[in-house]
């Protein structure tokens, strides 16, 4: 599949090398990892790659578009203030110094119209009979803060394919609740699987969180990603 993404980073702090140098930062002692999320399938997706936060540390920010605000740039926005606002939280805390924070926002789109995060039977009804039959797109941003201060983002990019849905099929999946708080109203790696005919670009990434993206960020900045793999054979 092809993957389409795009970078902003900030500018390194210190030296240090970016998540495609071909030389590693060394991983330092005690890593810890905090996920700004209170979403199961994000949580799900690191422990897929064998990563366990060690806290996690929801935050609440306005996820009203903006008046012109491309889905993309939406997307970019919210998880770069839900960065902010969790590592705002942590540093009240007083935060281990030694921490890697980590940030998502997906944001599903038909052209410029973004989809809400359906909460009621009839917002999920509107997007699925806006999506049946045709594509859309998904936007995932991600955002890093690293122990040394720097900040690393990502924006993944996924195009999806639906079939064109019948009003049983509808009414069907209204029924299992599986919409319910999902952007778009429906989730991918549930029973609207089924309605899939094309994706293109990350399905880790319309689920919620880039894996190979996350990955590559958490590694490049020292962060020992795969520190577990050998306990888990």
């Amino acid at each position: 599949m092809t993957q389409q993404t795009s970078a902003e980073q900030a500018p390194a702090d210190q030296g240090l090398k970016s998540a495609e140098s071909a030389t590693e930062v060394a991983a330092l002692p005690g890593a810890r990892l905090i996920l700004a999320s209170a979403s199961p399938r994000r949580l799900a997706l690191l422990q897929q790659i064998g990563i366990e936060p060690d806290a996690l540390l929801p935050v609440d920010v306005d996820e009203t578009p903006r008046k012109a605000e491309a889905p993309r740039d939406l997307a970019r926005r919210l998880a770069r203030e839900k960065l902010d606002e969790a590592a705002a939280a942590l540093q009240r805390s007083g935060g281990d110094e030694r921490t890697w924070l980590v940030s998502a926002d997906t944001v599903v789109a038909v052209g410029r119209r973004v989809l809400p995060k359906a909460e009621l039977p009839d917002e999920a009804a509107d997007c699925l009979r806006l999506l049946s039959g045709r594509q859309h797109r998904v936007y995932t941003a991600l955002c890093l803060l690293t122990p040394r201060g720097a900040r690393r983002e990502r924006l993944v990019e996924s195009r999806v394919r639906f079939k064109r849905l019948s009003g049983r099929e509808i009414e069907g999946y209204l029924g299992s609740g599986e919409w319910r708080g999902k952007a778009g109203g429906y989730a991918i790696q549930g029973l609207a699987g089924a309605f899939v005919v094309k994706l293109v670009g990350s399905y880790s990434a319309v689920v919620g969180l880039p894996l190979y993206e996350t990955a590559a960020l958490l590694e490049g900045e020292g962060f020992p990603v795969r520190a577990r793999w050998g306990a888990m054979a």
